[in-house]
């Protein structure tokens, strides 16, 4: 069966209902207005005309029907949705129409109205659910935490589809007031690339932006001057339309498309809205990500510090005082009776003991093996004093970074500690690997399994410093199936 577009299926329609030589069916502004005055009247009133004698038609339509021997018209406006639309229009070469000629047009012209009004509408709700459907997807990836290159590169792409603009471009706006371009899609990449820098002048819209802070555009790019005229000009871009990116209440970049046949539609600047909006949330969720992390490095670098100072003071302070106390005490016994002698060495003893505490504790805080050996013989006296058979397989000789290897320590420490109060294991495996610039470290037992990572405050103590070193931790502990511990930490943290 042989399918016909609207404007076949028009003209059948009215060959039935009015036969006729020319038949006219077109939305062309320029045609409306070279229209006979007494056509355009009607039209403004959205009611039928007519010419019997078009001899006297004025303009480039006067003499197109003349051209085409076409002795009398009538047309009828077509309205949709109460705004005009365009016209159907009919000829003859020979006689006049009949007198209810227009109010049949009239008729057929309600219906093609409806007929169009049907059609927009689907394609607008087309529209709608594409771009309800990118701004979901953006949304997702703003949701899931990404880096903000990857989102930025996602949201120029679905921009740039959804409004069918030929280029499209995040910038960050720096200080100085130049723009520094965060991603790009479109005709000719290499004009104006990732990483490009220059400052916006007007004509362009993102000057305007600049200037108001408010959406912008300009329909024609034609005078457009400095490098980023030369640049458009070479592009061939006519228009664009540039939206402001908005970061807690402050101007941060903008988002630009740009057209190089016709200028964009004029609801461009209110559909870009949702995708800034977005770009704004991923930019202060990034920002927030940045902020907790140097916050937890400066918690965990005053912790380190405040460890040092206690070890200092006490191996300098109290345990000097202590063990010239020890000394004293050994030579009074030497002078004194027998049995004060006695007792004597019972109080040195304890304060022996003391001591030996003391310094445990100071080992304990920050052992000196660490700073002056690094982390693999620290681990080896970690391994020494554990209360069950511990297996160190060290990979590497490396000295890292001391946030490093003193986060690698800890994490030794603690689960070593909680293997030996809590997992009932019969022996722990350490692992230590330098690996695609990451200290890749594993701690394995085979106890009872069960714990929780979520409660218990050193396993959160040691989650807290590997991220604010920018790494990671996995602790997998199912009942029965003893505990991992695996822990990454980039060599080179930001």
């Amino acid at each position: 069966m042989r399918r016909f577009g609207l404007g076949q299926r028009c003209a059948l329609a009215i060959r039935r209902m009015a036969p006729h030589d020319i038949l006219f069916l077109h939305r062309s502004e320029r045609w409306f207005k070279e229209y006979d005055s007494r056509f355009r009247s009607h039209f403004r009133t959205s009611r039928p005309a007519r010419l019997d004698d078009t001899s006297q038609a004025p303009g480039a339509y006067g003499t197109a029907i003349r051209r085409l021997g076409i002795r009398s018209a009538v047309a009828a406006p077509i309205v949709v949705e109460g705004r005009l639309w365009g016209a159907i229009a009919v000829g003859r070469r020979r006689g006049r129409f009949p007198a209810d000629t227009e109010q049949r047009m009239a008729r057929f012209t309600e219906l093609v109205g409806a007929a169009i009004a049907n059609s927009e509408s689907r394609a607008e709700l087309r529209v709608l659910a594409e771009e309800q459907a990118a701004l979901r997807r953006v949304a997702t990836l703003v949701a899931h935490g990404l880096p903000p290159a990857e989102v930025f590169a996602a949201v120029a792409h679905e921009v740039g589809s959804v409004l069918g603009a030929d280029a499209t471009v995040i910038v960050r706006l720096d200080p100085d007031g130049t723009a520094t371009v965060l991603a790009r899609v479109g005709v000719r990449p290499d004009e104006l690339g990732v990483g490009s820098r220059w400052k916006p002048e007007p004509p362009l819209a993102m000057a305007a932006v600049l200037r108001t802070g408010r959406p912008a555009r300009c329909d024609d790019y034609g005078q457009a001057s400095g490098a980023s005229g030369d640049a458009i000009r070479r592009l061939g871009i006519r228009s664009g339309v540039a939206a402001p990116i908005v970061v807690e209440g402050l101007l941060w970049g903008m988002i630009a498309i740009s057209g190089r046949r016709r200028p964009l539609p004029a609801d461009t600047e209110q559909r870009m809205d949702d995708f800034t909006e977005l770009v704004g949330t991923a930019i202060a969720n990034a920002d927030g990500r940045a902020q907790l992390t140097a916050s937890r490095t400066r918690i965990v670098a005053a912790a380190d510090n405040a460890r040092r100072r206690i070890e200092r003071d006490l191996h300098d302070g109290t345990q000097q005082r202590l063990i010239a106390l020890g000394l004293a005490l050994r030579l009074a016994q030497s002078t004194e009776p027998a049995e004060l002698q006695a007792q004597i060495g019972r109080v040195g003893d304890e304060l022996n003991g003391v001591i030996e505490e003391l310094r445990e504790i100071s080992r304990g805080i920050h052992p000196a093996v660490l700073s002056e050996g690094g982390l693999g013989p620290a681990l080896r006296t970690l391994a020494r004093r554990a209360a069950i058979p511990v297996e160190l397989d060290i990979q590497t000789q490396t000295r890292w970074a001391d946030p490093i290897e003193v986060a690698a320590y800890y994490v030794v420490s603690e689960a070593l500690t909680n293997t030996t109060k809590h997992a009932r294991a019969s022996y722990a495996h350490i692992a230590v690997e330098q690996r695609d610039g990451l200290l890749h470290l594993s701690i394995r037992d085979d106890g009872v399994g069960g714990a929780d990572p979520a409660r218990g405050s050193g396993l959160i103590g040691l989650r807290d410093r590997v991220q604010a070193l920018g790494g990671s931790i996995e602790v997998n502990s199912r009942p029965g199936e003893g505990t991992a511990i695996v822990v990454e930490l980039p060599l080179q943290p930001d």
